[in-house]
């Protein structure tokens, strides 16, 4: 195709309300954009045309953002995948009942109840951390299941029932041992935005003793290694 009818066939195809990357498409001879933009110029477009070419370009620019969403989700998958890879083994080292402690320790110092005298009290929104403290709690101490208790704190518009299903499975704690839910007041009439939101699990075990050491247990390590 002569350059001559190139033009002629490009500006007929914008009238028609064409985008760039469709004229070039159609003449497939890797016009650039900056070419098509000058033979352009003076070119008059009707609002017919002018509205179909800026809703081709939003089309155009959706598609091209959910692909590179795409692209990225999947890199992000691949790197937090290969993260988890090198940090496998690390579970291992909670075979070592003094190095399960420390980890117990922290997560208690942390996330528990710093009031509570006649035992440990031990919260949080995330199963996986629940499951983890339970998991310490269980293998580095010979505990008394019978004093294990379990209190699901929700908001107003969440199904209590359908929360302690879900926590008694995260726990093993059996619904006999769950106490009353409580509901935040507060969210009354509010509701809940976040996605996948399970409420908070409080967990109850009732031994001053073990409270005291795994306190001590935090005191003693506060500054790092002993070198």
């Amino acid at each position: 195709m002569r350059p001559i009818e190139e033009r002629e066939l490009a500006v007929l195809l914008r009238k028609q309300g064409k985008t760039y990357p469709e004229i070039q498409k159609e003449l497939g001879t890797g016009i650039s954009k900056g070419v098509l933009s000058y033979w352009f110029q003076d070119l008059e477009l009707t609002l017919v045309q002018r509205e179909r070419i800026q809703k081709q370009n939003l089309k155009s620019l959706e598609i091209s953002r959910l692909k590179a969403w795409s692209v990225n989700k999947e890199k992000r998958h691949l790197y937090i995948s290969s993260i988890t890879e090198r940090v496998r083994g690390f579970a291992k080292a909670l075979k070592d009942k003094k190095v399960g402690r420390i980890v117990l320790a922290i997560l208690y110092i942390t996330e528990g109840s710093r009031s509570q005298k006649g035992g440990i009290t031990f919260g949080n929104s995330d199963p996986y951390i629940i499951s983890l403290f339970l998991h310490l709690l269980r293998f580095c101490y010979s505990i008394d299941e019978q004093k294990l208790r379990c209190t699901v704190q929700c908001r107003a518009d969440q199904n209590i029932a359908e929360l302690a299903r879900f926590w008694e499975k995260v726990t093993k704690i059996p619904e006999g041992r769950f106490c009353k839910s409580q509901v935040d007041p507060r969210t009354i009439g509010k509701p809940t935005k976040k996605s996948g939101y399970r409420g908070v699990c409080r967990i109850n075990y009732f031994s001053a003793d073990l409270s005291l050491e795994l306190r001590a247990i935090a005191k003693v390590i506060h500054k790092g290694p002993v070198v």
